[in-house]
């Protein structure tokens, strides 16, 4: 039975219900996107007795509504996290490794131009270690590009004052299918989920928790108990009154053209002084995104609005003056809210892609931040937390060398 079914299964849904509210479980992770299906796949293939359970579809939130990309976040380099670039850029070859059908390589472009905060030589020196940050295994090696080779590479791009330009890879993946094919890997190892199950109320019973979950299918109530909580929710995070991390939530939105209204075969960045945007080919249609900006209002609400589609469509004509393109030529749009460690300074661009694990004493976990990226990294993090924590013997993390799916299921 496929993941994506379990929804309108009856029989089996009833039956991971039934075995999730049987016995007391090892861990129990709460968020069904990309890092709680991360840690579930993690906690399972350790041998540890592990449920999911998800409030919407799998993937509904910020993990299907992502770039699509598995990036180091190059102009991170230029903040001075440099860890955080390492982690990223490492993890990207990772999931290169054990998901090649949804890690494939793209060669991005960043022109450069006279008079603007990214002068050719820093970038020059920006790809050669961004290279390096990837142990030498990056996804294609970087190289320069004159102004001339630069017109032949990106036709149309506007190369008045251009400088030059820099080539370099990261890649481009599905978001919703890889937190499918994760749970589906993590299936295979004794993990128990279900999608529309809504965490109402976690309280501590016996060293343990004591969770009550409300099935919004069927309007019925269930308790499951479990030795530790992982709060995996992405924005919602900081909604439990357990929760030790607040987050600041920020709005990206991204535009669907077709690509015969801008015909590129590279990624291009794009910049609007510090702010970096990209169009990123997609088969018959180029997307463009993204926008970082707070955003307080109710997270199931968020959508694109007429200011972001213009802000972006801004940046795109100022890059490519002929191709006029306008409103009437966006297919269509999606929104997500990015999930971010609060910080009251600084503009959302400024605030860190990192992530945090807070253990309690207690057996309440929150993991919150990081990017998609990196999930797999929160995962054993997190899992190497709880099972020092707790003492527990059991296997060691594989989860970077395992294949995602068997070679028949991709």
């Amino acid at each position: 039975m496929s993941i994506v079914s379990l929804m309108t299964c009856t029989p089996w849904r009833s039956r991971a219900i039934d075995t999730l509210t049987s016995d007391p479980l090892d861990v129990l992770v709460v968020g069904g996107g990309i890092v709680g299906s991360g840690i579930a796949r993690d906690a399972a293939m350790r041998g540890l007795r592990v449920g999911l359970i998800e409030q919407y579809d799998f993937a509904w939130g910020t993990s299907s509504r992502s770039s699509r990309l598995l990036h180091g976040g190059i102009r991170y380099l230029a903040q001075g996290r440099i860890g955080l670039v390492r982690q990223a850029s490492v993890e990207k070859c990772v999931i290169q490794r054990i998901a090649p059908h949804l890690a494939n390589p793209l060669p991005f472009v960043f022109p450069t131009y006279r008079g603007t905060p990214w002068p050719l030589w820093k970038l020059r020196i920006g790809v050669k270690l961004y290279d390096l940050l990837c142990s030498g295994q990056n996804l294609g090696a970087s190289s320069v590009l004159d102004v001339s080779q630069l017109r032949a590479v990106v036709p149309g791009l506007n190369c008045s004052h251009a400088t030059g330009a820099v080539r370099y890879y990261d890649g481009l993946t599905n978001d919703a299918r890889l937190v499918v094919d994760t749970l589906r890997s993590a299936a295979r190892f004794g993990l128990v989920l279900s999608n529309y199950i809504k965490l109402e109320e976690a309280v501590p019973n016996n060293g343990g928790w004591r969770c009550t979950l409300h099935d919004t299918l069927v309007d019925r109530t269930h308790v499951v108990k479990a030795r530790c909580v992982v709060n995996a929710t992405g924005p919602w995070a900081g909604q439990f009154e357990r929760s030790q991390v607040r987050i600041r939530g920020t709005k990206g939105i991204h535009l669907v053209l077709d690509c015969k209204r801008l015909p590129i075969d590279h990624a291009v960045m794009m910049t609007d002084d510090q702010r970096v945007v990209y169009a990123i080919p997609w088969g018959d249609r180029v997307y463009l995104g993204t926008t970082d900006t707070d955003y307080t209002d109710r997270l199931e609400d968020v959508c694109s609005h007429a200011e972001d589609v213009d802000y972006l469509l801004t940046i795109l004509n100022r890059y490519y003056p002929d191709a006029t393109i306008g409103q009437d030529d966006v297919l269509r749009t999606w929104a997500g809210v990015r999930p971010l460690i609060a910080n009251a300074r600084g503009s959302p661009s400024d605030v860190s892609r990192g992530h945090e694990i807070h253990v309690a004493t207690d057996g309440w976990i929150d993991v919150a931040g990081g990017k998609l990226t990196t999930y797999r990294l929160m995962a054993q993090q997190t899992l190497d937390h709880i099972v020092s924590w707790k003492g527990w013997q059991v296997s060691p993390c594989r989860t970077a060398h395992e294949p995602l799916l068997a070679e028949s299921e991709t």
